[in-house]
């Protein structure tokens, strides 16, 4: 099954990973040079306003919930610059849409050269924020939990009666799909379903729904859990649904692409690596400042690999700190086990499995000849 889809704009990989475009960044780490992450996804608050059944966050550390502040936000940017992070996504534990750091972060980012992608539920995402985002963001992803709105409203929201999020939800999307097109803007759209089993019967209004609203890609992926299950996925359900799953993938057009993440569905919330090598070139900060490996990694239980907080200390200092590399090379080493020892499917998990692959030996990365996909940044 391919990695990929070839659209009208370029290759568009969802399913895999990009690191054979960054050779330079396996190089440094096969040496044990320090090297600085190539992508970060991070949120500007903890806060948000919708109540997803699938949703991680509601299971990490109940930090701060207020947004992050502008200068602070600023500072971290400039600070990727110069250690040479190349895209971030902001996506992790909030809804950035609410933060009032939202909009100037997204412009400083592409006035220094900095990559930016965004994940939000739209609530918040009206006519001014499109129209001052949209041309700066490489792509920009709207969490749409099923197709039809009373579904969407029980799953996201307080429940089927309350469509009106899922109204005003679309009808924000419509008019990001709408500007894009009417200025020609490079920015990528699509909306994200995160599936659990109880959702199947939305698999296929969800297609239809990213088809009709004329998205470049509607995806549908896992769902992840907690190493103590708490969201209680059975995984081993998944496979009943192949069959939905390729019958939505088939709706796909010249315009919206359907995509499913199959590596990680089919992988049944199972790490078949034991080290975790992904932070290091895919670094996850929390909306409250927090600088830990991953977002599996927010919870106070995991309070030992907390690195520290770049809303008290500068992000080049944490960086640059023997506490940061410690953390890596911990995750790194024998003494860690991400297959007992963190949550399933991080979002460093595509990564995670290329880097033990070649490592073992199993499938060596090797630079790729092959144009630049979209996004390349975004690993």
């Amino acid at each position: 099954m391919s990695k990929s889809r070839q659209t009208k704009d370029g290759e568009l990989i969802l399913d895999s990973h990009k690191l054979a475009h960054h050779m330079d960044a396996i190089e440094a780490w096969e040496s044990g040079e320090k090297f600085a992450p190539i992508t970060v996804d991070m949120a500007l608050t903890r806060a948000c306003g919708s109540m997803c059944k699938f949703c991680y966050a509601t299971m990490q550390e109940s930090q701060k919930r207020h947004g992050i502040k502008e200068t602070h936000a600023l500072n971290l940017l400039d600070d990727f610059a110069e250690i040479g992070v190349k895209a971030v996504s902001l996506v992790s534990d909030g809804e950035s849409t609410l933060s009032k750091s939202y909009a100037p972060f997204i412009e400083h980012a592409s006035n220094i050269g900095i990559d930016t992608g965004n994940a939000t539920n739209a609530w918040q995402f009206g006519p001014e924020k499109s129209e001052r985002v949209l041309p700066h963001l490489s792509w920009l992803r709207f969490t749409v939990a099923a197709g039809t709105p009373d579904r969407y409203a029980d799953i996201m929201y307080k429940g089927p009666q309350h469509t009106e999020v899922f109204d005003n939800a679309i009808k924000n999307i419509k008019y990001a799909v709408d500007y894009k097109k009417k200025h020609n803007l490079s920015v990528t759209l699509g909306i994200q379903m995160v599936l659990m089993p109880e959702f199947a019967d939305e698999i296929i209004p969800f297609a239809k729904l990213g088809v009709d609203l004329g998205v470049d890609y509607a995806i549908i992926k896992h769902c992840s859990d907690d190493e103590h299950g708490t969201l209680g996925i059975d995984y081993s359900l998944y496979e009943s649904m192949f069959d939905l799953i390729r019958q939505a993938e088939s709706m796909s057009n010249d315009t919206t692409q359907v995509i499913a993440k199959w590596d990680k569905i089919k992988d049944k919330g199972k790490a078949s690596y034991k080290r975790f090598y992904g932070p290091p070139f895919l670094l996850q900060i929390s909306g409250s400042g927090l600088v830990a490996p991953s977002g599996m990694f927010f919870q106070a239980t995991h309070s030992k690999l907390h690195i520290g907080n770049f809303t008290t200390e500068r992000f080049i200092d944490i960086f640059n700190s023997n506490r940061y590399w410690d953390t890596m090379n911990y995750l790194a080493s024998p003494n860690f086990d991400a297959r007992k020892m963190m949550g399933t499917l991080p979002i460093q998990h595509y990564v995670s499995t290329a880097l033990d692959e070649h490592v073992r030996g199993v499938n060596k990365i090797t630079k790729s000849n092959k144009p630049n996909p979209l996004h390349v940044n975004f690993l």
